[in-house]
């Protein structure tokens, strides 16, 4: 079954998109994104060095040219930051497609979806392909692909918690509604979690925390990489439809 995964016209592999923040370095990184299979990961412009040879950089050990980058504005709370941040990574990598986070609030670290959508209109026009972290607010969902974002990425629970999942039907609507890719971000804490956000029809899952201060890193990306597949695949083949009563699996006729 052809099942591609694409972007603004990019195809990818693996549905798993990594961070590469929290890790204890960037060898311990770069083994969890083998281990992961993702193709794409997140990296944060104004926290990782990925410039100054001088000292270590995260292309010593992650390859851009088999792994693609998403910039992305990880502690920007206004759209002047959040825009600067992602003309300089475009300035220094040649990045357009970046991922867009403008957060609202320093204790939960939800998005301001007021500065969110005018930056993504401004970046749109500038010729960015954005991918825009998001509240799982369905009007603002669908203001964000309006406004030419390239993929929806709404949050599962707030940043870095390992809640999980907690409003699976906003989540399946937003997916529902959208033209456009559906990545959960934010939220996810253990492998059933990824598998979840795949049966309810998302496109993908970005992952960091979860894997970054896992006690065995690349073991739960594999994990990671495993539960998004088998999510998929299961959304793909069609759930049985669920009954208030028991229903034998063995027939009825015939017995002995």
């Amino acid at each position: 079954m052809k099942d591609d995964f694409i972007i603004d016209k990019i195809k990818f592999k693996s549905r798993l998109i990594v961070g590469t923040g929290k890790y204890k370095s960037f060898q311990q990184t770069a083994n969890a994104i083998k281990a992961s299979g993702a193709d794409m990961v997140t990296v944060a412009v104004r926290r990782v060095n990925i410039t100054n040879k001088k000292e270590p950089t995260l292309m010593d050990y992650i390859d851009p040219k088999k792994i693609t980058y998403l910039p992305n504005t990880a502690g920007c709370f206004n759209s002047r930051d959040a825009l600067r941040t992602l003309r300089l990574a475009r300035e220094m990598g040649g990045w357009k497609l970046v991922k867009l986070e403008v957060l609202g609030d320093k204790k939960t670290l939800y998005p301001n979806m007021i500065e969110t959508i005018k930056s993504t209109e401004v970046l749109v026009k500038e010729g960015f392909k954005v991918m825009v972290y998001c509240t799982d607010d369905l009007v603002m969902a669908k203001k964000l692909e309006d406004v030419g974002a390239s993929s929806i990425m709404p949050l599962a629970a707030p940043i870095g918690s390992g809640l999980g999942i907690q409003n699976k039907i906003n989540i399946k609507i937003i997916k529902e509604q959208s033209k456009v890719p559906v990545i959960v971000d934010a939220g996810v804490g253990e492998a059933s979690d990824a598998t979840i956000a795949m049966e309810l029809g998302c496109d993908g899952v970005l992952i960091n925390t979860a894997i970054a201060e896992a006690n065995n890193p690349a073991l739960m990306a594999e994990a990671m990489k495993f539960a998004v597949i088998a999510g998929r695949k299961s959304y793909l083949a069609g759930r049985m439809k669920k009954k208030t009563f028991g229903v034998a699996s063995s027939p009825k006729k015939n017995l002995i």
